[in-house]
């Protein structure tokens, strides 16, 4: 089915006022300027997605980036304009940028448009489904993956085995606490899986400071990280008695602490063999 034939149930539904607050949950692309007299009913935000664009009859073409997909519905007693008054905005509004349109059709009632536009050295696609009160934007910001996993499961067991130990620079934690932040969690359940696969491995999990601080209150919180770590790890079914802690604190520097560089280097949590 053409995407154009509007498949979004907020456009084939009549239109009907459901609330003139935004939903204070929904997420929508900030630098997108709304329609006047439209609130936000629902959105969401994913920082790498892919979203195919319609950009001929029955052709599409992929975009993978930052991704918005936002829905907004007509405010009760504002003036309802017509679709293509719509997009034709949003159309006018990407050209002032540089852009253009990829793709556009309506039957005067209805429509979707494909537009994009510079966005420094990469490009913003947007596709609008407008009908009668209501529109939906599919925005993306096109940018490569970021690689979020320092390491892998088998990169994991594989330093393990070769090396004895491996340090890990993506398990963060709040500032002078032990609290991971959750941005560590995908690297948190990588590590997971040597120690669940393989019964005889048995590791230490060791915390290490930049030298930040005073040393006795870098060596506690190395302690507690460690700690953290390990907590986590067997919250996820690792064997506790399979998991010791220890914390260095600065005692243990791998790169140089009088550069911000170094000091990030040396906030590592190591996993050592026994």
């Amino acid at each position: 089915m053409l995407r154009h034939t509007l498949t979004a149930t907020l456009l084939l539904l009549p239109f009907t006022a459901l609330a003139e607050d935004d939903d204070p949950e929904a997420k929508e692309n900030k630098d997108i300027q709304r329609f006047p007299g439209f609130y936000l009913a629902d959105g969401s935000e994913e920082e790498f997605a892919r979203f195919e664009f319609l950009v001929g009859y029955d052709t599409y073409e992929n975009k993978e980036g930052k991704r918005w997909h936002t829905e907004l519905r007509l405010s009760e007693g504002a003036r309802q304009p017509g679709a293509i008054e719509v997009l034709r905005n949003f159309e006018n509004a990407f050209k002032k940028k540089g852009g253009k349109a990829v793709y556009k059709y309506d039957d005067g009632t209805s429509g979707t448009f494909t537009l994009k536009m510079p966005l420094g050295k990469s490009e913003r696609w947007m596709q609008i489904q407008a009908s009668p009160g209501a529109y939906v934007l599919d925005i993306v910001d096109v940018k490569a993956m970021e690689q979020q996993v320092e390491v892998s499961a088998s990169e994991t067991l594989d330093a393990l085995n070769k090396d004895g130990f491996i340090a890990l620079h993506g398990i963060l934690f709040d500032t002078g606490k032990d609290t991971i932040k959750a941005e560590s969690e995908p690297l948190l359940d990588e590590i997971v899986s040597p120690p669940t696969n393989n019964p005889s491995l048995t590791l230490s999990v060791e915390g290490h400071t930049d030298n930040v601080g005073k040393p006795k209150a870098n060596l506690d919180l190395s302690q507690k990280r460690a700690a953290s770590v390990k907590k986590y790890l067997v919250g996820k079914g690792v064997d506790a008695k399979r998991l010791t802690t220890k914390g260095w604190g600065d005692t243990k520097p791998v790169a140089d602490n009088r550069t911000e560089d170094g000091r990030a280097k040396n906030r590592r949590v190591e996993l050592v063999k026994q």
